[in-house]
């Protein structure tokens, strides 16, 4: 059981916070980069617990396939797909994203 949720969740925000513009990163990255180890669904969680007027790029955070993992017919699939392409991240068929091109590490210099 956690002891901390709410510490928790401020750290995966504030990794997902770090993510640059036109970059994305997997559910499973962030959890190592938070220090959950595969705690890939927790980083799902935590996500879900932002409040509706937040600035952390939610929309940044993708799954292990390079896929948007929320529906696209949703309003929030809707919003995740139009804010990418905003920022230049390209969409294949299917929701798909180009992890060798677009994934963020800490660490490495922008693409």
């Amino acid at each position: 059981m956690e002891t901390d949720p709410q510490g928790t969740n401020q750290r995966i925000w504030h990794v997902v916070a770090s993510i640059p513009k036109g970059r994305v990163s997997t559910y499973g990255d962030i959890a190592r980069f938070a220090g959950l180890g595969r705690a890939a669904r927790r980083v799902g969680w935590a996500l879900r617990q932002l409040p509706s007027d937040t600035r952390v790029p939610w929309h940044r955070v993708i799954n292990s396939a390079g896929k948007l993992s929320l529906p696209s017919t949703s309003d929030a699939g809707r919003l995740q797909r139009k804010r990418l392409e905003k920022e230049g991240v390209t969409l294949r068929s299917g929701d798909r994203i180009a992890l060798a091109t677009y994934r963020w590490i800490p660490g490495d210099a922008c693409r």
